[in-house]
């Protein structure tokens, strides 16, 4: 299964950008090698609609679960329609967040949890 999780910086020792949309980073994790990649995420220059911009990426790039803290409504829906479930955390690294999820700490968010716009 492929993850996600929004970070401040490349890799999995990162720390976590509590912002889904205007994470400078996402790292995705493929759960089964624990192999990672780190890309760029262009939705950060949007002036508007950076979330779904967002949204669309993680689902082109095949994630079927996003790790982050916040994520606001119209992001929140396009994630749901291609049924990639958000789990929220914060304050720790890629890697912990990851480990957090494994280990089924963490809440699966039924909602958006940032207004529209929301830039944390």
């Amino acid at each position: 299964m492929k993850i996600c999780v929004t970070a401040s910086s490349e890799g999995l020792q990162a720390p976590m950008d509590s912002r889904f949309a205007r994470a400078p980073f996402m790292v995705f994790i493929d759960s089964e090698t624990g192999d990672a990649e780190t890309i760029a995420n262009a939705a950060t220059s949007a002036g508007h609609g950076a979330g779904t911009q967002a949204a669309q990426t993680v689902t082109r790039l095949g994630a079927e679960v996003l790790l982050t803290a916040h994520c606001g409504p119209r992001a929140f829906e396009v994630l749901a329609a291609a049924g990639v479930k958000v789990f929220g955390v914060e304050g720790v690294t890629v890697s912990e967040a990851v480990d957090a999820w494994k280990a089924g700490k963490l809440e699966q968010l039924e909602n958006s949890d940032a207004a529209a716009g929301w830039a944390g």
